[in-house]
């Protein structure tokens, strides 16, 4: 079995959510957005330990009781995301993680990771040279539009993907494209297109597609909806 670090950056405020606190901090079946995506990990055998990046100030982390569980470090996040997986990084090499070890970062606000993606996307790229990320092919006819917001063409879907997480690279490569992307002033958006960036070509993993990132309210209600029919 594969063995593997998690990082979970949660240092965002969520402001497309308009709510009173952080999205993570929103509740789903009784229980926080972040407490939901950090069980898939902290269930598996395989887990070495996990580091989640909070706000400096962050008022809600203390009284969550996964709080208190020796597996999960914290450290402090960034102004982007791109800050606050580095912090995470860097927390692991002085914790004596390996450049060669595995690290699987995932969305915060991604509370419904199925344990059997999860396993999936461990035993995929066990042997992979780069890493990769769970993602679904597109279904949607796309469009590309112009600064008016026209249409200028359809694209091809058949060549798309919607990126998910865990995105899952070897400790080394990913802290050196991180970084390096950081002091080139890379614009970037995911773990894969700091890779991508780098050089390397991270492999898609089909997962299921309800692995959704909580963004706006309705995402929210669509969970608390599917929470409650599974009740």
């Amino acid at each position: 079995m594969t063995g593997f670090w998690a990082v979970v950056p949660a240092a965002g405020v969520g402001a497309r959510m308009a709510a009173d606190r952080p999205k993570q901090y929103l509740t789903l079946g009784g229980r926080t957005i972040l407490e939901h995506s950090l069980d898939c990990f902290l269930g598996h055998p395989a887990l070495k330990g996990l580091v989640v990046s909070l706000a400096p100030e962050d008022p809600y982390w203390p009284s969550l009781a996964c709080a208190a569980d020796h597996r999960i470090q914290r450290v402090a996040g960034g102004s982007q995301r791109a800050d606050s997986v580095l912090n995470a990084l860097l927390h692991l090499h002085a914790s004596g993680a390996d450049d060669d070890d595995w690290v699987l970062v995932h969305d915060a606000a991604r509370p419904n990771l199925a344990r059997d993606d999860l396993d999936h996307l461990l035993l995929e790229l066990a042997e992979d040279p780069v890493g990769g990320l769970l993602a679904v092919p597109s279904r949607d006819t796309l469009k590309r539009a112009d600064a008016s917001g026209r249409v200028v063409e359809t694209v091809d879907r058949s060549a798309i993907w919607q990126a998910f997480t865990p995105q899952m690279f070897r400790l080394g490569p990913l802290h050196r494209a991180l970084a390096d992307s950081l002091v080139a002033d890379v614009a970037i958006t995911d773990e894969a297109s700091a890779m991508e960036w780098a050089g390397s070509a991270p492999r898609l993993i089909e997962g299921r597609s309800d692995n959704i990132k909580v963004t706006r309210p309705e995402d929210l209600e669509w969970l608390r909806a599917r929470w409650t029919r599974s009740l």
